[in-house]
């Protein structure tokens, strides 16, 4: 008996020691030269879709910026007829609420209807700026799970490909090659999916707080306009 319980304590030793040495790196390279091509892809898109999101979120905060008294400073320079003065403040501050506003300030004088359609124009384009390669995001949430999918299918066909050729002896490890793709490629699509939905979502959020602020800044400004000399 004593024997009987040694012998299993060394076979599950051996065991949980080959589970420990099982890498990321093993099973992608076990996978065949197809779920290794899958991977690339994938990282690639991974590595893609993490540089957009930082240079997006850095530019998003610097966009965000604006000060509190921006908007008490303009008002007086405008108030006391000092446009050159309030245009080189809106220059010094390089936001595209101040760009908003710098645009309103060049078309004092004019129908405000005409001021109010030079500043949603120049906001749709800021808003692009803003929202310059998010849409990169979008794409690679929606085809990185595809891509892994796909891996998925490859593996499917090598394994029924090797259990077709087994002539009636199948054996688990020939089908590992084809079982190691399906389950990386699908892992690893599911992986960069998630990450860029949410990387993408969150630049959303943050583009839509700043869209918000321009407005709220320009309809500021529009009533300055409007006030009584």
């Amino acid at each position: 008996m004593v024997s009987f319980f040694q012998e299993n304590k060394e076979l599950l030793e051996e065991t949980v020691s080959e589970e420990k040495t099982l890498s990321i790196y093993n099973l992608i390279m076990d996978g065949g030269i197809g779920g290794q091509i899958i991977i690339a892809i994938l990282f690639i898109l991974l590595a893609v879709g993490l540089y957009i999101y930082f240079e997006r979120f850095f530019a998003i905060k610097a966009a965000s910026k604006v000060d509190e008294n921006f908007m008490d400073e303009i008002r007086g320079y405008v108030s006391n007829g000092k446009l050159d003065e309030a245009k080189s403040l809106c220059e010094s501050k390089n936001s595209p609420t101040a760009r908003l506003i710098k645009k309103g300030i060049t078309r004092i004088g004019k129908p405000l209807e005409d001021i109010n359609t030079a500043i949603e124009t120049a906001g749709k384009l800021e808003v692009y700026q803003l929202e310059k390669n998010v849409s990169v995001l979008a794409t690679i949430a929606g085809a990185a799970p595809m891509i892994g999918f796909l891996g998925t299918v490859i593996g499917m066909i090598v394994a029924i490909h090797e259990i077709a050729n087994a002539g009636g002896q199948i054996d688990i490890k020939m089908l590992s090659d084809g079982l190691y793709t399906a389950m990386t490629t699908t892992v690893a699509g599911l992986i960069v999916g998630i990450i860029a939905y949410i990387t993408y979502n969150h630049l959303v959020v943050r583009t839509d707080k700043v869209v918000y602020q321009m407005e709220a800044k320009s309809v500021e400004f529009l009533d300055l306009l409007n006030e009584p000399v």
